[in-house]
């Protein structure tokens, strides 16, 4: 897949989450690419990120850095290999890796040698803005789960657009609000013990939030059964608001929202 630099696109390099659809691979857990004008981003590299990059056509090295959401398996399994892929081609310093402070400490996701391979790492935290080449990015808000979590704000010369990783729904989501939606969804219905979004979740957050577009992935083993293009079809439905059910490989372009009244 080759990318236009003029282009401003989000690319799906995987729509599977949680244990059981990571291991049977049923749908893919690549994370998700950005390219946007000339700064490319990826999104949590879990498991086959670099075979779906590869898959895809994009290029590891033009990468500016790589931004994890919280330490777990299926969120950042292929970080050491994308780190390697981003900069092994560099006969200097090259590219950022930004993560929760506890994705760096006892066990830490990141190996050792790498380290001086990167220009930097940057420690997230709630309330903090951070920018990588002409792309500004927030953390508003730490999310439930039961590791340092965060989803993160988008904001280019256009567009602003967010992404919700893996929590429980709580009133603090509130601050995403943004012309595009990406959310983790994992159930079909709330379980009162494990710390993901479900359908009726999401139905909330999209008509309180009220987004041009929202975009539902990292679906769990119930979602995928159920069909993610018909919970979907039905949200759009009920909210007044075109949701879509990510793709793998799915590209969505950003300037799509500019034909949205």
């Amino acid at each position: 897949m080759d990318i236009k630099s003029s282009e401003d696109k989000i690319i799906f390099l995987g729509t599977g989450g949680a244990r059981v659809m990571i291991s049977t691979q049923l749908l893919a857990s690549g994370g998700i690419w950005l390219s946007l004008g000339d700064t490319q981003i990826l999104i949590d590299p879990g498991p086959g990120a670099i075979v779906q990059v590869n898959k895809r056509k994009l290029k590891p090295k033009n990468l500016e850095a790589i931004l994890l959401s919280h330490r777990h398996l299926d969120h950042s399994n292929d970080t050491n290999v994308m780190i390697e892929a981003m900069t092994m081609d560099s006969p200097r310093r090259r590219g950022y890796f930004f993560a929760p402070a506890d994705a760096l400490g006892e066990e830490p996701v990141i190996y050792s040698y790498l380290k001086e391979s990167l220009n930097g790492i940057e420690v997230l935290s709630e309330g903090s803005s951070y920018q990588v080449g002409q792309v500004r990015f927030s953390t508003p808000v730490r999310h439930m789960h039961p590791v340092e979590t965060y989803g993160f704000l988008f904001e280019i010369e256009k567009h602003r657009f967010a992404y919700i990783a893996d929590t429980r729904y709580f009133d603090g989501l509130s601050v995403y609000r943004s012309d595009l939606l990406i959310m983790n969804v994992v159930f079909m219905e709330p379980h009162p013990t494990i710390d993901h979004l479900a359908i009726p979740d999401v139905k909330t957050l999209v008509q309180d939030l009220k987004p041009k577009v929202a975009i539902i992935t990292h679906f769990g083993m119930s979602v995928f059964r159920a069909h993610p293009w018909e919970i979907a079809r039905e949200l759009s439905d009920e909210t007044g608001v075109k949701v879509i059910a990510a793709r793998d490989g799915m590209g969505f372009d950003l300037n799509k929202l500019d034909e949205i009244p």
